[in-house]
């Protein structure tokens, strides 16, 4: 690993992992990234922690539901030169939010309590200490840190990612296209 490549981090908040596949979709291309960048914590390379030096660009996608996706994405921004959320649950909360309407304590009582398929004798909702709290809401990443750079879709194309990444790399504009942001 040379020193001299900057480092790209990547992290999967209250998402579903879509983005991560888009990013895995611009196929051969990932070869030509690897030459311009090295990971850092990212589901990726399975890395967990961040390395000794700082990352040029954290990859951030889906919103914060719970004090470890808060965590974490503070973490991203005190690691990171440049954040971007990426797809819409980062950037607008997405099909995660769609609970924001809805009590946190109805919400609990149809996942653990009453919903069809829930299957509880004892009739007690998880409270252990080693589940991450969660929040009265889904927030998108911006309401949470400072984001630099929002890449909407759900999820973005391989190509706009591709598009952003070389540009930010390359010290360049990003400028996405029309294409590249069009959702029909």
């Amino acid at each position: 690993m040379s020193a001299s490549k900057p480092r790209i981090a990547t992290t999967s908040l209250a998402g579903c992992f879509g983005c991560h596949m888009s990013l895995l979709d611009i196929d051969r291309r990932i070869l030509q990234l690897a030459e311009l960048v090295e990971f850092d914590r990212s589901p990726i390379n399975d890395f967990k922690t961040f390395g000794d030096r700082r990352c040029a660009i954290g990859l951030i996608e889906g919103g914060c539901c719970n004090e470890e996706n808060v965590e974490t994405l503070r973490d991203f921004r005190k690691h990171c030169d440049l954040l971007i959320s990426v797809g819409d649950c980062a950037t607008m909360g997405g099909i995660p939010a769609m609970r924001n309407t809805v009590p946190l304590e109805a919400c609990f009582a149809e996942a653990y309590l009453d919903g069809p398929t829930v299957y509880n004798p004892s009739g007690k909702i998880p409270g252990d200490a080693e589940l991450p709290l969660i929040l009265d809401r889904v927030y998108p990443c911006h309401e949470v840190v400072k984001m630099d750079y929002h890449l909407p879709g759900c999820p973005p194309s391989a190509d706009t990612l591709w598009a952003a990444l070389v540009a930010l790399l390359t010290d360049k504009p990003v400028e996405l296209p029309y294409p590249l942001l069009k959702y029909d």
